[in-house]
């Protein structure tokens, strides 16, 4: 990170790439030479500034020992994300970051891991896919749990089919509200696939990043199954403006998102996740 937390890095787009017709992933390389090693944690995540439009929190999906590149993987919801929808390859961002506490890997070792997502949610933890498969040693039984509303909001299709090829990897896909006949995974919401999840409660470790509400519902049957409460870490999402605790619009109780998250084991924010209002 920057010595000035609020002034970005200059990077060049080096690719950009069309993930669904909303979500794309930007490459971005660099332009300091010593900012060549850009040292991150999976789950941890930048602000991309837009020069002249403004600045928004996004997660950081590449693996941490890429150097070459850091990618961003993106949804068009806004004024200043569809700007950045418009970036191609030469192009310049500025980017201030790593923030926040990223998932934790280093207790992961050795355990079951439980990965659990919905919608663009899985941007946050493909980077801890990626972490797992390139050190599969390390690491026991991988389930990856997606959910999405319609097929087309499926990104990275082909990783999955990859994905499901390395070893002791179970995937598991569902769509909520797709009815063609041609999706070949579950119909329904992912959380209906639970109980076909194969995990070792006295030694695993569950993920989760999405809706909430999803969260929330997933959070009983594992721990019906024996998974303790502290072995279970969720991604917030919240309006993260200054990504430092100063401005306050991240504020989670007595918690701000950006610095003491976007990654909290599930006892430490227990007693107001899912309460309206927070």
């Amino acid at each position: 990170m920057s010595e000035n937390p609020y002034l970005p890095f200059e990077a060049t787009v080096v690719e950009r790439i069309q993930e669904t017709q909303s979500i794309f992933t930007l490459r971005l390389k660099f332009c300091d030479e010593d900012v060549c090693e850009y040292p991150f944690k999976p789950g941890q995540f930048n602000m991309l500034y837009l020069f002249g439009v403004g600045e928004v929190a996004i997660s950081i999906v590449s693996d941490p020992e890429d150097n070459a590149c850091c990618d961003h993987t993106i949804r068009a919801v806004g004024r200043v994300t569809h700007a950045m929808s418009e970036l191609k390859a030469g192009d310049k961002i500025g980017v201030r970051g790593p923030f926040g506490r990223g998932w934790p890997l280093n207790e992961a070792e050795g355990k079951d891991i439980v990965l659990i997502t919905g919608g663009l949610g899985c941007a946050p933890v493909s980077s801890v896919i990626q972490y797992v498969i390139r050190r599969r040693e390390r690491f026991n039984h991988l389930v990856i749990m997606q959910g999405v509303k319609h097929r087309e909001d499926l990104i990275w299709q082909d990783q999955y089919d990859q994905w499901g090829k390395s070893a002791d990897t179970q995937i598991l896909l569902a769509a909520s509200e797709d009815k063609s006949t041609n999706w070949p995974w579950f119909s329904g919401h992912v959380i209906s696939l639970m109980d076909k999840v194969e995990f070792d409660p006295n030694n695993a470790i569950a993920m989760m990043c999405g809706p909430e509400a999803m969260m929330h519902a997933a959070i009983k049957p594992l721990t019906e199954r024996g998974l303790p409460e502290e072995d279970i870490w969720l991604s917030m999402e919240r309006n993260m403006q200054c990504a430092v605790g100063h401005c306050g619009h991240c504020q989670y109780g007595a918690k701000f998102i950006c610095k003491d998250g976007p990654v909290f084991p599930y006892p430490e924010i227990k007693d107001y996740f899912g309460v309206r209002g927070y």
